[in-house]
């Protein structure tokens, strides 16, 4: 098949124009394949802990929207391989995802689907549905089972905003795909069962987003007092989690000053109870 720079400009333009489907990598697939990441790709040799893995992502719902949250660690093997990285990205105004797994194929998998959900919007003229973000989103994880196989495994957590039911939906996934909705909460990474143990306990229905940014932050800080692969707050260097709300509004990024004002409340609260609140019995 002949390269798409080797035919006329007219007909490049037609072709393009009359893609035939919405979905943005099938469109690149077919008239450049080099430039889509090469998950059928063998490896000599699995990569194991060669590469950063990034860690740990939690999300939860509130009235009337959802917030992610993710730490900023990355890891080779024992060593911290990056302080700063970032694992929480926009998908579209009213989606985002969190990465954990392989940093490099996960940021890649991170701009691949914000630009196929852009490029559907642009075809079909309309927003996708929500479920329909999170099966878009699943097709692309299934096509990177092989690499996944060889070590190169990205294992997402999506939240969206869905305004036909006016509030917040998380969707997880495994290494061949899913997805899998979970209700008000959910983790993902290395320090996600201590995340979500402290989740559980402290989890309010009808809870305000402020309140859901600050109980992520502690959920944060819990996996990271338990496992070394995640970050805690890095008050010498300002290194802040990442955290995102998505509401009616849209999506929103908390600046760096509010995400450090949590954090020093939370800070100043656990130099008096290390363990951080306590969950009513009753």
């Amino acid at each position: 098949m002949a390269s798409h720079r080797d035919l006329p400009v007219g007909l490049v333009n037609q072709l393009f124009q009359n893609t035939g489907s919405s979905s943005f990598t099938e469109f690149v697939g077919s008239y450049a394949p080099e430039l889509l990441p090469r998950r059928g790709e063998v490896l000599a040799t699995p990569i194991g802990d060669q590469v950063p893995h990034a860690t740990t992502i939690v999300a939860a719902t509130f009235a009337g929207g959802v917030v992610m949250a993710g730490d900023r660690r990355a890891t080779s093997g024992n060593i911290i391989s990056q302080r700063d990285v970032e694992k929480v990205f926009r998908a579209d105004d009213y989606s985002c995802m969190g990465i954990a797994g392989t940093a490099s194929t996960g940021i890649e998998f991170a701009r691949l689907y914000r630009v196929e959900l852009e490029h559907y919007e642009k075809v079909e003229g309309r927003s996708m549905s929500v479920q329909g973000k999170a099966n878009r989103l699943a097709t692309m994880i299934r096509g990177n089972l092989a690499m996944a196989m060889q070590g190169l495994v990205v294992v997402p957590l999506f939240a969206a905003y869905d305004p036909d039911k006016d509030e917040g939906r998380i969707f997880s996934y495994d290494v061949a795909g899913g997805p899998y909705e979970r209700e008000r909460f959910d983790a993902i990474g290395s320090g996600s069962i201590f995340a979500r143990g402290s989740l559980k306990k402290l989890y309010r229905d009808g809870a305000t987003a402020d309140d859901m940014a600050m109980t992520l932050i502690q959920a944060l800080y819990d996996a990271a007092d338990d496992d070394s692969a995640t970050g805690g707050p890095d008050v010498s260097r300002k290194i802040w989690p990442i955290v995102s709300v998505i509401d009616a509004d849209g999506f929103r990024r908390l600046p760096e000053e509010e995400v450090s004002g949590y954090v020093q409340q939370m800070l100043d609260a656990r130099l008096i109870s290390p363990d951080g609140p306590i969950a009513p019995l009753r």
